[in-house]
Parts: structure tokens; sequence; C-alpha cells
């Protein structure tokens, strides 16, 4: 018997504008609101709503044999409220079929779980909360931004109260195993583990429309067929990736809606293969071994690791950086501020900066607002001085930051008078035209 996990990851980091060197200290304004707006809408309209009405409609045929999970970032959630709030609804109603899992997250999207462990737990205590007054049910499972995954990372996620997580079947990690089992942390075997079979996920995520493919066209048969190919005895099939696969990064021309209306009905008629959430997998399988993870991996390239992020040294100092303001962080209640650090810890932003190529990097491009991977840097380490500088005025650490917070305060001051007195000079200047018409 074959199990079927099927996850989906929906997330969507709010773009910054154009911020520019001599904005800094003068304008604390960062995002895009166009872009934000316009792109989510487009997400929305080609395939959440979409998407999700399928899902539904295929969760009450199959009256409980078809099960999926879904991990949505706190920052998504804040764009559907301000932008498709029907999103969330439809997201609600898919809860409502008691065959749908919500996953727990990083609140932010971020790369925190390797550099603060507080900070990561805040993220994910927030997170959580978030699913369970939205969904009705506390996450059980955790997935980390990017997939990351370590035996540390695991160990923490126990302390948090999860029972399984998932992450990326990388092969310099298995070696000779297959991703299609249950595993566990190597440090605390009660953290199960569910690896991404990463072929069979990339066949549908990244391969399915590419009318270059050897195995183009692909439908439902072909692909249970697939399933029903990998070993005799394997257990599980973790098939992860972004929701965004159906209707935006593969187009509802490919097929790519009937394709996965299909499977299931294909799938259901076998005998040996079944569909479950992530924690009925946890619950029904033991684990067959742990595994050693000493280093992060990740989901990104054919290395498996961190490099999509963290390979270049603007992408190092910009994360050096940012962190680097966490204790300040702490001390502070300010809303704004405390909302502009989260959306700057997105991973989308390091992202923007890499220099790699991968086969895979089209789809990441496709939202990617900026020309080259400086002008990414320049841009973030903009609106991160001028972060900084707000943050130093709210928690000075020594004379010099009080200093400059005060020389901010008195040009914003003088910016405001300027602005006054040129609203009375144009008041006059309207008097004196009107005085001249009348005489």
């Amino acid at each position: 018997m074959k199990t079927v996990c099927l996850y989906f990851q929906v997330h969507q980091p709010f773009r910054f504008r154009r911020y520019r060197f001599f904005d800094i200290g003068n304008d604390h304004y960062y995002y895009d609101d166009y872009s934000n707006e316009s792109i989510l809408n487009k997400v929305a309209s080609n395939c959440y709503l979409p998407a999700n009405q399928l899902m539904l409609k295929m969760l009450k045929k199959h009256k409980g044999k078809f099960k999926v999970s879904f991990s949505i970032t706190g920052i998504a959630m804040e764009q559907f409220r301000l932008y498709a709030p029907e999103v969330i609804d439809s997201f609600k109603e898919l809860a409502d079929t008691g065959n749908v899992e919500f996953l727990g997250e990083t609140y932010s999207h971020s790369l925190v779980s390797l550099k603060n462990n507080d900070e990561f737990k805040a993220q994910v205590n927030t997170h959580s909360a978030l699913m369970e007054s939205s969904f009705g049910k506390k996450p059980q499972v955790f997935r980390n931004t990017e997939l990351i995954y370590s035996d540390l990372m695991g160990d923490t996620i126990v302390e948090l109260g999860f029972k399984a997580m998932l992450t990326e079947g990388a092969k310099h990690i298995l070696g000779w195993k297959s991703p299609n089992f249950l595993y566990c942390n190597n440090i605390n075997p009660r953290l199960k583990l569910l690896l991404k079979n990463f072929k069979l996920s990339d066949d549908i995520a990244f391969r399915f429309g590419d009318r270059n493919w050897h195995d183009w066209p692909l439908t439902a048969e072909k692909y249970v067929k697939w399933i029903n190919e990998v070993g005799e005895k394997d257990e599980v099939v973790n098939l992860f990736m972004d929701y965004e696969t159906f209707g935006e990064h593969q187009h509802k021309n490919t097929g790519i809606f009937d394709f996965l209306e299909n499977f299931p009905v294909v799938a259901l008629k076998k005998k040996n293969i079944a569909f479950a959430t992530p924690s009925e997998i946890a619950e029904k399988f033991q684990p067959v071994s742990a595994i050693n993870v000493p280093y992060p991996i990740s989901w990104a390239d054919e290395e498996r690791d961190l490099t999509a992020w963290l390979g270049n040294e603007m992408q190092q100092e910009a994360f050096d950086k940012l962190y680097m303001l966490q204790p300040k962080i702490t001390q502070i209640n300010d809303r704004k501020l405390l909302a502009d650090w989260s959306y700057l810890q997105c991973s989308d932003h390091l992202y923007y900066m890499s220099t790699k190529f991968f086969s895979d990097g089209d789809v990441h491009a496709y939202f990617n607002p900026y020309e080259t991977p400086y002008e990414a840097f320049i841009n973030y380490m903009n609106i991160l001085s001028d972060f900084t500088i707000r943050l130093n005025a709210e928690v000075p650490a020594d004379n010099y930051e009080k200093e400059i917070a005060n020389l901010s305060d008195l040009i914003a001051e003088k910016d405001e008078k300027i602005k006054k007195l040129e609203d009375e000079i144009n008041k006059i200047r309207g008097r004196k035209s009107t005085n001249k018409k009348v005489k």
C-alpha cells in the first residue's frame, strides 16, 4: 500500500518599492502597494480561488478518501485580508471538510531558524496562533521556510510541541535510503520526518507544461503508474510543491487543473494507493530509522543547501545586519516598526540577491521586481538603513545614536514647517489671483 501525502506552500511577500539613498531618514514607507495588490489579485484569480474551488469539489466527491495539507505564511494571510479576503473564506471552506490539515510555519517566511532561536520560537508560536484562530486547529506538523532542516532545528521543533516535520529528501543525506518512508530526528526520535520525493514533486511543479520534456504530456494515468513503480516496500510518497503551481506557474491552458482533478480519481481506483495528511502519516507509520543532518538542508538546487539565499557576500551582509538588530527589537512595542521588522525578514528578499542560476530559477524570477541581484541588494540595504535609524531612535544605545535620532526629528520638524509655509504661500497667491480677477 502506497500512501500519498499532498502538501502545498502558500506564500507571497510584501514587495518593496524603489527606495533611494536620499529617502533614508526622510520617507519611512517601503512598500510597492500597486505591485503587491495587483500580483496578489492576479495569483488569487489564476490559482488560489479556482484551485480551492476545485479542491473543495474533490474533497466532497471522494468523501474522506482524498486529503491535502497547506502551509500558509502569516504574511500571505495579511495580504489576503488586505486585497482578497475571499481567499481566506475559501480556505475556511476547505478546513470545514475535516480532510485538510494546516501546518506550522515561520510567520514571516524567514530564515530566522539559522540565526536566533528565541525569535524563531516567537515567530512559530505567532503563526500557530494565527492558524488556530483562522481554521480552528493548532498545527501539529511543522514546515520550515524553504524546507530548511537540521538535527538541532528538529530538536527545537519538538520543544515547540510539534510531532512531525517536513523537509527535503536530499540525496547526500539519504545516501542509498529511499525518501518514501517515515524517518525521525537524530537527536530527538520523538520528531517524525516526512521527506519530499523531489523527482515526482518536480514533475508537476516544474516540468508539467514543458513541451520539450521527454515525458510530456503528463497524464494522471501515467503519473499514478510512476507512483506504483516506486519501491515495492516503500510506504509513503510525499508530494510537496508551491500551491501557485496550479494556474500560475503552470497556466490553466497546460491542462494542470484537469490533471489535478483526475489524479485522485485514477489513484483511488487502485487498491494499493491512499491519501493522508502529514499528521495521519506520523500516527500510522513507524520511522524506519533516524537521519543524520548536521548541517542545514533545503529544497533548492542540486546541492540542496542554503546558497540560494546565503551564497554570496551581499546576501550574507544583508542577513547579518538584519539580525544584529534583533536585541533591540525585543525592547520595542511600536506596531509599525514590528510590522516592518516582520516584512524585512522574508526570505524572498535574500533570494532576489542570488547570483546563482537554477534549472528551476525561472519560477522564482517570475515575481522578482529587480533587474539584477545588485539592485536588489542596494534597495534592501537602503530600507534597512532607514529602519535602523528609526529603531535606534526608539532604543538608542549611546549618545551618538541619540544625536542621530535628534537630527532625524529636527529634519522631520523642518520638513513639516516648510510644507506648512508652502501651503500658506499657495493660499496667499490664490487670494491675490482671485482679487485681480475681481478688479
